[in-house]
């Protein structure tokens, strides 16, 4: 007997992640060449392991405070004074969480009532939206177009706040696109947000990963160092994916309610994980400019071919996904991605998993060898001349 009248309507009303549903086809094929999953492709730099391997070698493996362990929030604090001139108190502004996906579930739970809104630009990161409905809160989306650069534009964003808005919630550089937008846009955002008494959580997950710009850090900007919610992790730019690790900074008495969350749900991070990210705040700068470095060149084979092959894209200036169009081949994302991954063996994810101005568009991870790179772009090639539309 079917117990679906037992489910949550918030749950039942949440579609299934449009990633992991090519993930589950990858899995039962032979001979994919992925360019559908997010993350680096490098293994996590050995001193940094090793860190991990101490601490279970000498037993640290108890909790730690909810707040995570005082020498990482000092570790945070200190880079992040050191890279932006931002001051936190590592005692009571810095909060360690399970990667950067639950300090976005903490930070929306710990400001939205039900019916709140939110104003998220889109094409967003999959988790953005269905975290807000689990909160009870709404999601509003502010489309962006690749004629723009998918950059958003702070008027867009004003026309969209009503009596019910409590946040801005912005991901830059941003996923799936790998769209950056400039600081002057962005003070322009913080302005709106200032007039409006609005909270910005801004998911900054990708700082790091930007080519020939440089990243603007939202709380830098004037007066909103107080009204931001600032989340960074280690997985992309330290290649630490699976150990499930990041971080919130904000005013105390959002990260003590943040906490009060975490302390009920998760209790805190795994002991090992928070031990190798104090070892790479210290020492793993030169690993991230090599692989700054390796990403842009794959970065430029990969949006020059999908370019050459007719799949029109604009220059990613962060992360590492690039997000062409597919409209010359009248095929829908969704039809694009199935097709493509049955007939030649690449696995892309359609643009419409990311909302619906993601229509359209697919995307490519390029955090993946340039062999397989390339040997990707010969296939899309192949397809794209069978399905261009005449």
């Amino acid at each position: 007997m079917s117990k679906r009248h037992i489910i949550s309507g918030r749950v039942r009303d949440i579609p299934p992640s449009g990633i992991r549903k090519f993930f589950d086809i990858i899995a039962s094929m032979d001979g994919v060449i992925s360019l559908g999953v997010g993350e680096p492709d490098f293994v996590t730099p050995w001193h940094i392991r090793e860190a991990g391997i101490y601490s279970l070698e000498k037993g640290y493996t108890s909790y730690t405070s909810n707040y995570g362990i005082l020498e990482l929030r000092q570790e945070i604090a200190r880079y992040l004074k050191a890279r932006y001139n931002l001051d936190y108190d590592p005692e009571r502004e810095v909060l360690v969480t399970v990667g950067v996906s639950e300090g976005v579930d903490l930070a929306l739970r710990t400001i939205l009532d039900p019916d709140d809104e939110v104003i998220i630009p889109a094409p967003t990161y999959v988790s953005y939206a269905a975290c807000t409905t689990l909160t009870g809160g709404i999601s509003v989306p502010v489309p962006t177009t690749m004629d723009d650069g998918f950059q958003v534009r702070a008027e867009e964003i004003e026309e969209r706040v009503g009596p019910r808005t409590k946040a801005i919630l912005i991901g830059y550089p941003n996923n799936p696109t790998g769209a950056v937008v400039d600081r002057e846009e962005l003070k322009r955002i913080a302005d709106v947000a200032k007039r409006h008494n609005l909270i910005v959580i801004s998911d900054e997950v990708y700082e790091r990963l930007v080519y020939g710009v440089e990243h603007t850090c939202f709380a830098t900007l004037p007066d909103m160092k107080d009204d931001t919610i600032l989340l960074g992790g280690f997985s992309k730019a330290f290649a630490m994916t699976g150990w499930r690790l990041g971080y919130a900074v904000a005013s105390a008495d959002i990260i003590e309610a943040m906490m009060k969350i975490h302390q009920y749900t998760i209790m805190c991070a795994p002991t090992m994980a928070q031990m190798a990210a104090i070892k790479a705040l210290q020492e793993g700068e030169a690993q991230v400019q090599e692989m700054v470095t390796s990403y842009d060149q794959r970065r430029r084979v990969m949006v020059k071919g999908l370019n050459d092959i007719g799949l029109t894209c604009f220059e990613p200036r962060g992360a590492f996904y690039a997000f062409p169009s597919i409209r010359s081949t009248a095929l829908s994302s969704d039809e694009f991605a199935e097709r493509l991954l049955r007939e030649e063996r690449v696995a892309v994810i359609p643009g419409a998993a990311f909302g619906e101005c993601g229509e359209g568009h697919v995307r490519c991870c390029y955090a993946t060898s340039m062999p397989d790179i390339e040997e990707a772009l010969q296939r899309i090639g192949n397809f794209v001349k069978r399905h261009r539309s005449r």
